[in-house]
């Protein structure tokens, strides 16, 4: 796909005095991100009253200003005909139901098979949108609702929601323990000391803050909704073993796999072969791009979580609460 290029011609507003160059023309088009502007400007592809200017200028209201946008094809990722469950579509975005054991981004040990491969597959327009249009990510193996933004536009836009906390996202999530009640894990996050892989509640770390409501309780183990306030890497799984109340079949957080006494020989297989994290992002809300209208979708628990939750109520299921 070849790269595409605009041309924008635009007087600076008297209101954006006193900002730097790449802030007032981030207001004043926010289809695009900062940092992208940043680097146009860098480059030269944008003129201020006729001059090359830089990214630290000043604006004092009435320039003006032409940007030659070079909006650059992702080539570095290839395209795969692979199966996508879209729940949702128009020509501003797609949200997709991920199943557990896809990869979203390409990375080390997976240049292929991932979401992105699977999204330019699916629409080669995305190759002109950051990340193929990914707005947020889910890890390998958890499943559920996914945002993708189609253009340049609409993703600048669901990025900067995301940014100010504006999109809902909510998580079914099955712990270890019986937890007494719901609340909230304001604990800042940052990469473990020593295991680069992991992250880890630090005091040095970013803010991040998981909101709890117990759904359901059994006899050694509890549904809950998390809701992610902040969007830190392995949120939800880290604060969840933070408290004490890993989640199931969590490979880094979970610890060493233990049976509860008196566990059935139904949930004992089934906890056997629950190879990931039990954790699904179930529902998200938003404000759609274009239209400005409040939109939500769900998607309901996939066929391994519902099997290992009927086997829990099998074992002995104390009663459905909502804290």
């Amino acid at each position: 796909m070849p790269d595409e290029f605009r041309t924008h011609d635009l007087e600076l507003s008297a209101s954006l005095a006193g900002l730097r160059l790449d802030q007032a023309l981030a207001r004043a088009l926010p289809q695009y991100s900062r940092a992208r502007l940043q680097g146009w400007i860098e480059v030269g592809s944008v003129r201020v009253d006729g001059r090359v200017p830089r990214v630290r200028d000043k604006v004092v209201g009435g320039e003006r200003v032409r940007i030659e946008a070079h909006l650059e094809a992702s080539h570095g990722v290839s395209p795969e005909s692979l199966p996508l469950d879209v729940v949702y579509q128009d020509r501003a975005l797609i949200v997709i139901n991920k199943p557990a054991g896809i990869v979203v981004h390409p990375g080390a040990g997976n240049r292929a098979h991932t979401l992105q491969n699977a999204l330019l597959g699916f629409d080669s327009e995305l190759a002109r949108v950051p990340r193929a249009g990914l707005v947020h990510r889910l890890d390998r193996d958890t499943s559920g609702l996914l945002v993708v933004a189609r253009t340049v536009e609409a993703h600048a836009r669901l990025v900067a929601a995301l940014a100010a906390r504006e999109i809902e996202r909510r998580y079914l999530a099955l712990c270890v323990g019986a937890m007494t009640g719901g609340g909230t894990v304001d604990e800042p996050i940052g990469r473990h000391r020593t295991a680069r892989t992991r992250m880890a509640v630090r005091s040095e770390g970013r803010t991040a803050v998981t909101h709890l409501r117990v759904e359901r309780r059994f006899r050694a183990h509890t549904l809950v909704e998390a809701r992610l306030e902040t969007g830190r890497t392995h949120q939800i799984r880290v604060h969840l073993a933070h408290i004490g109340h890993p989640l199931v079949g969590d490979p880094l957080y979970g610890g060493r796999r233990q049976l509860p006494a008196g566990t059935s020989a139904t949930l004992a297989a089934e906890l056997a072969t629950f190879k990931r994290q039990a954790l699904h992002a179930a529902r998200l809300k938003l404000v759609h791009p274009a239209t400005k209208r409040t939109m939500a979708w769900e998607a309901p628990l996939p066929q391994d979580m519902a099997r290992l939750l009927a086997a829990l109520a099998t074992d002995g299921d104390r009663r459905d609460v909502h804290d």
